[in-house]
């Protein structure tokens, strides 16, 4: 949910402000450890653990750390309930989970402000995935420093770059793999997350449940209707991963969206030129662009490098309702002026590590990045050329490289199980741009299909103004009717 995303992205641009750095398994898969098929296990509902959830009813789930060994170890899941206020017309229950990795999903029910006929059909579920927050919680013993370095490292502009940057990130993953929660790290996985799903399913005591994901979820989306392909009702995912999730090449591949979603901004920013003074045209703007970077990338400001200039850059760019607060921070930076929230960049309260050292979990568990030094050397000067606005700090390389090797392969997603999948991704997505979407597309086959929306920003579904793309997911999930074939909704 994108505004829980902020809030990550406020506790990670924080730490740069403060350092001034930076039912059965697929006939495909048989040998992969489902566990034992889970018997109900009732939830007890109860308040929830943060007067953030006051609307929700909370419960706690124990689930197995390892499911190869489902008898073995239990962890905590953390998992929330908004139920229906229509009992005589709900359908079942409605999963949902806001993306990341690393951000909690338990107060999700409640911040995402459904449409009454939805709530109406669905007890509408929320939970912080394994490892994060209220669910027995991962930590790497980070600072606020190191934290904002290990998901943002430094924009890279020369080989020796990368190689100084080779020794903080093995220091990183050294922590994590040493800190107290090191046991937990080869099990805080998408694969393992989508099986709390559907012990999740069935504590609740459904055959079956729809889900939305969207971001990082719909990845998890993907991965359980894949593993569990018979216990998916409803599933939408917005704004799609490629299918192998959140490797190396689906961060490096932000760097084309940020540049397909910046004329966007462009054009708004050049029509308040009055107000913000950042160029009369999206070319001027574009230029403004490049040169507060490089300004930042040289000398420091105000507690901005060009890699957090960068960050806030693309993380404010991803919604239409943010691109009036970026302006106005450009405008502050520019002028030598306080940056409108820089007295408190990281939302007040103790610095937690959890979300840099959840998102490192996943990221770094899911799949195998390169180990060669050589190899994010070249990466990054392919991706200076390649991508010269976002720069090459998505290229870096990260404490993924120094990471233990994973305890499983990574899921493939298949076209095998029901046609139930709705695909719904905007066509200027700067984080999940389309062109990964479309590879998931495929992947799915006739289990999906697609809606393309012709607007700008990072997830689509109640975010953009576009009636088409919304209506067209809520009748799916009231409803159940899906387009008959792939389809497209113009601005």
């Amino acid at each position: 949910m994108r505004r829980i995303w902020l809030a990550a992205l406020a506790v990670t641009v924080g730490a740069a402000l403060t350092s001034g750095v930076s039912q059965l398994a697929t006939a495909g898969t048989p040998s992969r450890p489902q566990g034992s098929t889970p018997s109900r296990s009732p939830l007890h509902w109860g308040a929830c653990p943060s007067p953030t959830e006051a609307a929700l009813r909370c419960a706690k789930l124990a689930v197995p750390l390892d499911y190869r060994h489902p008898d073995g170890r239990k962890i905590k899941v953390e998992v929330s309930r908004l139920a229906s206020g229509k009992p005589a017309e709900k359908r079942g229950v409605l999963l949902l989970n806001p993306g990341g990795p690393g951000l909690p999903g338990l107060p999700v029910p409640a911040l995402m402000k459904l449409p009454q006929k939805v709530r109406d059909r669905y007890d509408v579920i929320g939970f912080d995935p394994r490892g994060v927050g209220h669910s027995t919680p991962l930590t790497c013993g980070f600072t606020a420093a190191q934290g904002g370095v290990a998901a943002n490292p430094a924009n890279p502009g020369s080989a020796a770059e990368v190689t100084k940057q080779a020794g903080i990130a093995k220091s990183l993953a050294a922590r994590c793999n040493t800190s107290k929660t090191a046991d937990l790290l080869p099990h805080i996985t998408t694969e393992n997350t989508a099986r709390d799903m559907d012990r999740i399913r069935a504590a609740l005591g459904v055959p079956k449940i729809s889900y939305y994901g969207e971001s990082y979820g719909t990845y998890l989306g993907a991965v359980y209707t894949t593993l569990f392909p018979h216990r998916g009702d409803r599933v939408v995912l917005d704004s799609s991963l490629p299918p192998e999730g959140y490797d190396v090449e689906a961060l490096r591949g932000q760097g084309a969206g940020f540049e397909t979603r910046f004329p966007d901004f462009g054009k708004f920013a050049a029509a308040a030129d009055r107000q913000y003074h950042l160029g009369s045209t999206p070319a001027a703007v574009r230029e403004k662009y490049f040169q507060l970077a490089a300004r930042f990338d040289k000398k420091p400001a105000q507690g901005y490098d060009g890699t957090t200039f960068r960050v806030v850059t693309a993380g404010l760019i991803r919604s239409q309702s943010d691109l009036a607060g970026l302006a106005a921070i450009w405008h502050a930076l520019d002028t030598n002026q306080p940056v409108p929230g820089s007295d408190d960049p990281g939302g007040g309260g103790a610095y937690s590590d959890n979300y840099p050292a959840a998102y490192l979990g996943v990221i770094c568990g899911d799949s195998r990045w390169p180990t060669s030094l050589a190899t994010y050397q070249h990466n990054v000067a392919v991706d200076r050329v390649r991508h010269p606005m976002y720069g090459a700090f998505t290229a870096n390389i990260r404490p993924c490289a120094f990471w233990p090797a994973p305890a499983e392969p990574r899921v493939k997603i298949t076209d095998r199980g029901p046609s139930n999948v709705l695909m719904v991704q905007n066509l200027r997505d700067p984080a999940t741009p389309l062109s990964g979407a479309l590879r998931t597309r495929r992947a799915l086959g006739e289990r999906a299909r697609m809606v393309t929306i012709d607007q700008g920003g990072h997830v689509a579904y109640l975010v953009g103004p576009n009636t088409c793309g919304n209506d067209t997911v809520t009748d799916y999930l009231v409803t159940g009717k899906r387009p008959a074939h792939d389809s497209y909704c113009p601005a």
